[in-house]
């Protein structure tokens, strides 16, 4: 994938949260599609090996959440991080970082990260299929820029960062930006 791609059309099983529903699980399946996600919107999606995981737990998430009201300024409307996790997994995760501003995407079977080639074996890790780790700024469903982890490979001895990184993402919409007119 790369710009100008169109993002692959799935749809996302999640549950959302519904007072509604009685007792200690106030949840509902709710599908939600690619087209729910990232139709009439400029977004960042960013994808990752997994959910509590020490790099994605401790840098790349925190460092979107943190660095949302900025991305804001840049024209970005939302943030989406999307794993191969489930929903239980992904609302879990969110909740224990205490989220306010990055969504969660589960990509539960991997359908959306195998349609954009980024799903790799991690099973020397005991993760089986997992997203290699990129980002990407996606407006109206299409690709504007992309930035992959270099050494896309299954069963990668190392778990490479900085290029997806949300420093690097400010840095490219700050150099984006185009100069005012005088």
């Amino acid at each position: 994938m790369k710009a100008g791609a169109k993002l692959p059309n799935v749809t996302f099983h999640t549950r959302v949260r519904d007072e509604s529903v009685e007792g200690p699980n106030p949840y509902r399946w709710e599908d939600k599609t690619t087209a729910d996600y990232f139709a009439g919107k400029r977004v960042i999606l960013f994808s990752l090996p997994g959910a509590f995981t020490p790099t994605c737990s401790t840098y790349q998430l925190p460092g979107f959440e943190k660095g949302y009201e900025e991305f804001k300024a840049h024209g970005i409307d939302e943030i989406y991080c999307m794993s191969v996790n489930d929903s239980f997994v992904m609302n879990k995760w969110a909740q224990d970082q205490k989220l306010e501003n990055v969504k969660v995407i589960p990509d539960g079977s991997g359908e959306f990260t195998r349609k954009m080639g980024m799903l790799v074996e991690k099973d020397n890790l005991g993760f089986g299929m997992r997203s290699w780790r990129y980002a990407a700024i996606v407006n109206d469903g299409v690709i504007e820029a992309w930035f992959e982890e270099p050494g896309l490979m299954d069963n990668c001895p190392e778990d490479p960062y900085g290029v997806s990184s949300p420093e690097n993402l400010l840095k490219y919409l700050a150099e984006a930006k185009q100069p005012e007119l005088a």
